[in-house]
């Protein structure tokens, strides 16, 4: 199964990004990320922040790689190509999806979803995750950096 493979599922659409896309991508990051540091909002929004920073760094992936998600599971199919384009590790992927369904439950359904060990849990991943995008955009697209 490759990337290529899920498009023509339908899982993803052709996607042409440009730098400037990518700048303001790794700026929605940067946004999350600090707002997720703020100790003084509950942990559900905290991890919730942080889920999103992680989601973006996926978003950012498909889109060097010439795609994006199709709006039908676009949260899972974003995570699932991080094993694609990152090369992110079936644990991790996992574990990402684990918390792509509670952040789904925290903010839609009910309170008190998220522990601080799961926010930073989630705060580690995300700035894993955006070293290794930082690396693999190095070494694979350095004009879009």
């Amino acid at each position: 199964m490759s990337l290529t493979d899920l498009a023509s599922e339908g899982k993803f659409k052709a996607h042409k990004t440009s730098k400037a896309e990518i700048d303001q991508l790794l700026a929605v990051f940067d946004r999350d990320m600090a707002d997720a540091e703020i100790t003084n909002i509950s942990t559900d929004r905290r991890f919730i922040l942080a889920y999103s920073a992680v989601l973006t760094v996926g978003i950012i992936a498909l889109a060097v790689s010439g795609y994006r998600a199709a709006s039908e599971g676009h949260h899972y199919w974003t995570i699932q190509s991080l094993a694609f384009t990152l090369g992110v590790d079936p644990n991790t992927a996992e574990k990402l999806n684990k918390f792509r369904r509670k952040r789904n439950i925290a903010d839609y359904e009910r309170i008190g979803m998220a522990s601080e060990k799961e926010v930073g849990e989630m705060l580690d991943l995300a700035k894993r995750l955006r070293l290794d995008l930082t690396d693999w955009l190095k070494n694979n697209h350095p004009e879009l950096i």
